[in-house]
């Protein structure tokens, strides 16, 4: 879409723990010089790259989704959705929407921020969930899919306090001296490293589906 030595980036999930680094990254990048943003509130961040677009998932404007490279870092959990359908619409139906409206309009990669358990055949609700959106991605046939795999994301969520996670970071450090060799995928990963190796993995010049865990990303 864009000329040999500049990119359009389009994020959504922005302001969450991990999206709000890669947009972060993104604005750094001298590779991109258009970062647009679909959103219900502003990130407050101001810059010359920056298109913030406020838009309806509900009742998606296709003309809007259109860029070089998709990054997804949309995730909520079904205590915060409020039920099992709230939590698919986030997780599964709108990640699928854009990435179809995306391929649509000529986009070439997507990359999104999966889960470690992922498996359309779960018995574990999220994990099918999780399994289901990489399996139907896969199916769209974009040029490289990059499906990021992390473990317990460390990082500061801004004030939004899960109990849950809390205490799986305190565990998580306690456990980081053991957790090498076959165990280093179950290592809780720092959001910034994940960010950081979402916008790296985007610039890779390879085509295919390519999975990336918890041990890998811990590289970035």
């Amino acid at each position: 879409m864009s000329d040999a030595s500049y990119k359009t980036a389009l994020v959504i999930g922005a302001t969450g723990l991990v999206g709000k680094q890669v947009l972060n990254y993104l604005l750094a990048s001298p590779i991109y010089n258009q970062i647009k943003v679909l959103t219900r509130r502003s990130s407050g961040i101001q810059h010359e790259k920056l298109d913030e677009i406020f838009f309806d998932f509900d009742k998606p404007d296709a003309s809007l989704v259109k860029a070089d490279d998709i990054f997804c870092c949309l995730g909520t959990t079904i205590k915060k959705a409020g039920s099992e359908e709230a939590f698919k619409k986030v997780d599964f139906q709108y990640p699928l929407q854009i990435g179809r409206l995306g391929k649509l309009n000529g986009a070439s990669k997507y990359l999104i921020v999966s889960s470690m358990g992922a498996d359309s055949k779960s018995f574990i609700f999220y994990n099918r969930v999780k399994g289901e959106i990489e399996k139907e991605l896969t199916d769209l046939h974009y040029d490289a899919l990059h499906i990021l795999r992390p473990s317990l994301l460390l990082g500061d969520r801004g004030g939004e306090s899960r109990f849950g996670e809390k205490i799986g970071e305190v565990l998580a450090k306690i456990l980081d001296p053991v957790m090498v060799g076959p165990l280093k995928k179950y290592a809780a990963i720092d959001s910034d490293k994940v960010a950081r190796g979402m916008v790296e993995l985007a610039q890779l010049p390879e085509k295919g589906v390519f999975i990336h865990n918890s041990a890998e990303l811990q590289h970035f």
